[in-house]
């Protein structure tokens, strides 16, 4: 077998490659974007075929390399059917199998650090991503995280596993490089003979900061790494009939099938009304052009992180009105929402730029 593991020091983000030496047939676990060039010669000098780019969840604290891959390499990506990465060439499923010559690996679904959590079972080796970590598991305070569904996952699907089985991390803080199964279960200090309640008194208390990239990486990953431009660039060597997508994001005009736009001579009647909340999801320092009054603010890349605090949007059958810049990052907001139960939220067509036309041409300002 071929078999390697990588390490990205700024963000301390465990990169596994696995190959079966026979067809050459090799897939990524959590790709690290900065090292595309280390991955591009790497699989150059063993002479191998990238077919898979794995993720274990759409990464917080950095930028995933799946999207570069598939540009490079022509790799497929694949993300858990709950993460919303639509741009995903694989939605992976619990119990999920992949072949890659006569290798297999399976998918595990292990929600709760995050809502679309995944490990992944090779021969007597699991990939586990952030859920369970060496001494610890990942966080549960963000990204449709919960700690009750975290124990469930490790507990039930990763402790039932043979104790022999080595665990290989997302991540570790203290340069050490695996466990076991069996290791983890006697001495995971949050885990370790701890009932859920004792559990989730400990997840309770943890108070760590946000990752700091965190504003970039979610929002990226849901597009496999790529920026905008990069996006538009994949679209147009993957779809060659998505030629006339081409003064905006393929990916954001997908969005506007599935949403409901508004005019701003709507909008204005729907706060008129008073039965509507106002979101703005462009980023605080685009506030200096001007605001919607009472508009709550909610940046785009924080929106899954911090929605559940605001307790205006408690209630998923209100009605919201989301707005960006132009139309584009709310359309992808308004997509969002409705996949996480939102059942009458609408996007600002035009945006800001829109609304300001609009006041401007009937006397009123924003």
């Amino acid at each position: 077998m071929i078999f390697k593991q990588l390490f990205d020091d700024a963000t301390w983000t465990y990169t596994y490659l696995i190959a079966d030496p026979v067809s050459k047939e090799a897939l990524l676990i959590d790709p690290v974007n900065t090292h595309i060039d280390d991955y591009l010669a790497l699989i150059k000098d063993q002479d191998l075929t990238l077919k898979y780019s794995l993720e274990t969840h759409v990464h917080a604290d950095h930028i995933t390399a799946s999207g570069l891959l598939r540009q490079h390499l022509g790799t497929q990506t694949g993300v858990s059917i709950q993460c919303g990465a639509k741009t995903a060439d694989l939605q992976l499923k619990d119990n999920d199998v992949l072949m890659f010559g006569s290798e297999q690996i399976k998918v595990i679904a292990t929600p709760g650090h995050t809502g679309g959590s995944l490990s992944f079972l090779w021969r007597d080796k699991v990939f586990t991503g952030d859920s369970l970590l060496i001494n610890g598991c990942g966080r549960t305070d963000f990204q449709a995280g919960d700690t009750a569904t975290l124990y469930k996952s490790i507990t039930e699907r990763l402790f039932t596993l043979a104790d022999e089985t080595v665990m290989y991390p997302g991540h570790d803080y203290n340069e050490r490089l695996i466990s076991s199964i069996g290791q983890e279960k006697l001495t995971n200090p949050r885990l370790a003979g701890k009932s859920l309640a004792e559990f989730t008194e400990i997840m309770n208390n943890l108070n760590l900061p946000m990752p700091k990239l965190i504003d970039q990486a979610v929002p990226a990953n849901r597009y496999c790494g790529l920026d905008e431009d990069e996006q538009q660039g994949a679209v147009a060597r993957r779809a060659a009939t998505t030629a006339s997508n081409t003064s905006v994001s393929y990916w954001v005009a997908e969005a506007k099938q599935q949403i409901t736009e508004v005019t701003v001579e709507t909008a204005k009647g729907l706060i008129a009304s008073k039965e509507v909340i106002v979101v703005d999801v462009r980023e605080e320092s685009e506030q200096a052009a001007g605001t919607i009054e009472n508009a709550i603010l909610l940046p785009r890349g924080m929106l899954e992180f911090k929605i559940d605090s605001i307790d205006a949007l408690a209630d998923k059958s209100a009605a919201v009105l989301v707005y960006c810049r132009s139309g584009g990052r709310s359309a992808l907001a308004t997509s969002t929402l409705q996949q996480m139960g939102y059942e009458n939220v609408v996007s600002l067509a035009g945006g800001y730029q829109a609304w300001q036309e609009g006041s401007a041409t009937d006397g009123t300002c924003g």
